[in-house]
């Protein structure tokens, strides 16, 4: 292994690759909807696997300052990408939810911006596999500010992938939009709804960790926002109540997330900046007890395959 590929401190070898590659090729068909199961079955199943793969608030683990940056920065860089290579918008959701899931078990040290942008391309090309039809080469992946050789890109690809224990068929709200859209519209929906609910979800993603709530529950909370700006605790659990795995869905998580969707547009709203997501087209420092707990992923500045472009 060359100096440039165990900087990133990655021991497996390509082999795992191919060991994985039945587990992850059983994901993709698994995540179907042509299980032979209904609607309301497949919703349920779909549901019961959020809790296995880990959606939850860890109250242990809060992004400091930098990495809230670097976040920030990482998504405004997946979603440009996104619209450059004209992939899906599910397929950039995809990669920011690889992204967090990554960081809730490993981290990054402070300002190693390079990193980021490393972990954010390996996050999207993943992404891309899963949900694309056709997938660009790992050199039309563009960085502005940094240069990636292909193997390298590959090596932090194989670190996502071993780290997420290769569970890359990962729900996203989108699974649920139109069952939830259908099942809150007594008449037919109006024509927006969806395009709207959309915009609602990549309107939070930049704000929340996608791991700390279920995508079940960000879906139904921005499609009720979507609806309806002004409903009570009441009106939230009349509507879960349609839903038959709504015993599954708490209402008064709905209900939260929905608060939070709209004290996120009031914000934006008056600070004024906020550019919306066209969906038309197709301070607080993590404890050391946290730390503690995720395997610390250290990088080395040394090698000019992470470098600055028009560096030495």
């Amino acid at each position: 292994m060359d100096d440039l590929s165990s900087s990133l401190l990655c021991q497996e070898n390509d082999t795992c690759l191919e060991e994985g590659g039945d587990e992850l090729e059983c994901q993709l068909v698994g995540s179907r909807h042509d299980c032979g199961v209904s609607e309301d079955e497949y919703v349920g199943i779909l549901v019961e696997r959020e809790i296995v793969l880990g959606f939850r608030r860890d109250e242990s683990l809060v992004f400091g300052d930098w990495m809230k940056r670097a976040r920030l920065e990482a998504i405004n860089w997946i979603l440009k990408t996104r619209a450059t290579l004209g992939f899906r918008f599910e397929t950039a959701y995809l990669s920011v939810t690889y992204f967090d899931r990554f960081l809730s078990r490993r981290s990054i040290d402070s300002e190693k911006w390079w990193a980021i942008r490393l972990l954010s391309i390996a996050c999207l090309s993943l992404a891309a596999k899963m949900e694309e039809c056709n997938v660009p080469e790992l050199s039309e992946f563009k960085s502005e500010d940094y240069s990636f050789e292909g193997k390298v890109i590959q090596k932090m690809e194989l670190l996502v992938l071993t780290t997420l224990e290769w569970e890359m068929g990962i729900i996203t709200p989108f699974d649920f939009l139109s069952y939830f859209i259908t099942k809150f519209c007594k008449e037919s929906p109006p024509s927006p709804t969806f395009s709207k609910t959309m915009q609602l979800i990549f309107t939070t993603m930049k704000e929340v960790n996608l791991m700390d709530q279920k995508p079940s529950v960000i879906a139904a909370a921005a499609t009720l926002v979507a609806m309806d700006q002004k409903m009570t605790m009441e009106e939230v659990e009349l509507k879960m109540s349609s839903i038959p795995q709504h015993r599954l869905l708490e209402p008064k998580d709905v209900l939260e997330y929905y608060n939070l969707i709209q004290r996120l547009q009031e914000e934006e709203t008056k600070r004024d900046t906020h550019t919306p997501i066209d969906v038309t087209d197709s301070s607080r420092v993590t404890s050391s007890a946290a730390m503690a707990k995720r395997r610390r992923l250290t990088f080395s500045d040394e090698g000019s395959s992470h470098g600055k472009k028009g560096e030495g």
